[in-house]
């Protein structure tokens, strides 16, 4: 099994909605593709500023091209973070997962 880290920001005052959207749109999606095993979205509040750590979990590297396309270690994005982001990380991480 393959976990992919993602990570993204947000103004405070985006958190609750960011959070919302995140889990009306994103989540649906990645748990529909072909592949997906489970999630787990973190997230936290650091003086002005929201994080977010979303770490998905696939069957292997090559089902992973199922949601994010062939350069899979590509971060995809969706238009509405655009109103949320303050920042696009270019990449994302993968590990392989070899305990639970």
């Amino acid at each position: 099994m393959i976990a992919r880290i993602w990570n993204g920001k947000t103004r405070i005052e985006d958190f609750e909605e960011y959070t919302e959207f995140m889990k009306s749109r994103a989540i649906p999606d990645y748990k529909k593709t072909k592949g997906f095993v489970k999630l787990t979205f973190l997230r936290n509040t650091n003086d002005d500023i929201g994080h977010f750590k979303l770490i998905t979990f696939w069957e292997n590297l090559e089902v992973i091209k199922n949601f994010a396309g062939e350069d899979f270690e590509k971060a995809k994005y969706y238009p509405e973070d655009e109103k949320f982001l303050l920042e696009f990380e270019e990449k994302v991480t993968h590990y392989e997962v070899f305990a639970e």
